[in-house]
């Protein structure tokens, strides 16, 4: 029994040193000789998406100098950006009044597209910040007083439905009310299907509301960025007083490959594109973004000139 109850002690002890070190407990040596450190150190996390690949070159640009340039590459390319940042550009100082977008019934026609559109609406919402595609601001754009109505396409696919057509509604009326010219920059890839017939009677709603502005003698600017489809194209897309586009922006009802595939003939290069567009006289100006807020402001200003001498 004597050499049992030895043995037995012995494999206690060997099991007692062999246990690790509780890291919890200790910190390691940095927190022996520094209290505190430790956990600042371990907090430190390498941000995320701080490279972004050029989708002409693929070559890799670093994030804080792609937004310094306004999401312009060096080669040129206007990538997309979301609607805040847009107004935060346009506007002078980056300083601008929020304007309410009015609420509308969600998911009116309970659809499903193999996920619930009420799902697909909050995956939006969450990923974006934002209640739905439109955005509007009220400031000034090179000292004009102006409304500002951004059409976001990373809120899926900027495509039109009732909440998009309410806020284009809405942003007319506010102008309106200020009697000052609105300034529509659209992206979008088309009517929302989830939504069916109520999508495309927006179209008709929102051609009436420029009706609005064009009795108060007000002017309508568009800018058209990269896409710019499907019924939005065919509604108040096209219905500007002017319309400017960004460089290379697609301008367009259906798409080259749905045309292509149908007449079965090969387009002319860079068909349906801004640049194009303007020699075929459907596009007034192709204006690089950087210059985008000076030119607006030169072109409201010069409208506008009648409505002060007026006395509005």
């Amino acid at each position: 029994m004597a050499i049992a109850d030895k043995l037995a002690k012995s494999r206690r002890a060997l099991t007692n040193t062999a246990r690790p070190t509780d890291r919890r407990d200790s910190g390691g040596w940095l927190a022996k000789i520094a209290p505190g450190v430790s956990k600042f150190v371990s907090k430190r996390e390498t941000p995320e998406n701080l490279w972004v690949k050029d989708p002409d070159t693929g070559e890799m640009i670093y994030r804080p100098d792609l937004e310094a340039s306004l999401w312009v590459t060096p080669t040129g390319r206007h990538m997309r950006i979301n609607a805040q940042t847009r107004l935060s550009f346009t506007f002078d100082n980056g300083e601008y009044e929020a304007l309410d977008t009015p609420a509308v019934p969600e998911d009116p026609l309970h659809f499903s597209d193999g996920k619930p559109y009420s799902q697909r609406l909050k995956a939006a919402r969450d990923a974006s910040g934002a209640k739905d595609t439109m955005q509007i601001g009220y400031g000034k754009v090179a000292d004009v007083p102006c409304v500002v109505l951004v059409q976001d396409f990373t809120f899926m696919g900027g495509s039109l439905g009732m909440a998009a057509g309410e806020a284009f509604i809405a942003a007319c009326r506010y102008a309106a009310e200020r009697k000052v010219p609105l300034v529509a920059i659209t992206a979008s890839g088309g009517a929302r299907m989830q939504e069916g017939t109520l999508s495309l009677m927006q179209l008709a709603r929102t051609t009436l509301a420029i009706q609005e502005l064009k009795a108060a003698q007000l002017p309508y600017i568009v800018v058209l960025t990269d896409p710019t489809t499907g019924g939005v194209s065919a509604s108040y897309a096209m219905l500007g007083d002017i319309h400017l586009a960004e460089p290379g922006a697609l301008i367009c009802f259906a798409g080259p490959r749905v045309i292509e595939t149908t007449i079965r003939e090969k387009l002319p290069e860079g068909f349906q594109r801004a640049e194009y567009l303007v020699d075929k006289g459907m596009v007034d100006r192709v204006v690089p973004r950087a210059e985008l807020p000076e030119v607006l402001g030169a072109l409201m200003s010069m409208l506008m000139d009648g409505k002060r001498r007026q006395g509005y």
